[in-house]
């Protein structure tokens, strides 16, 4: 995300060109990646797309990936297996603490 990003009125949240520039792709790029699954932006009660920090990080991602020459399919299956190494590792914390506590 650069500096100089268009900002919206609600806090954190960005338009679909913004957050497209953001991160040196087009609108049209960024709604194909919606359509794929690879983000899911909020959306106000009109409709619109609003695009927080934790989707301006998942583009970013996105867009490494295409420039080490990954697939969208295999960018989705990527993105997955992180989610759940995440999870993974916060169960195992969770379990660890419970025992550090018997």
């Amino acid at each position: 995300m650069t500096k100089n990003s268009p900002r919206s009125a609600a806090a954190g949240s960005h338009s679909i060109a913004a957050a497209a520039q953001s991160v040196g792709v087009s609108v049209q790029t960024v709604r194909l990646y919606e359509l794929r699954g690879l983000v899911t932006p909020s959306r106000t009660s009109g409709g619109t797309r609003r695009y927080h920090a934790k989707d301006l990080i998942r583009l970013q991602k996105i867009s490494e990936l295409i420039d080490r020459g990954v697939n969208l399919a295999g960018i989705g299956i990527i993105l997955e297996l992180e989610a759940e190494n995440v999870a993974l590792r916060k169960k195992l914390v969770a379990r660890t603490h419970r025992r550090g506590v018997e």
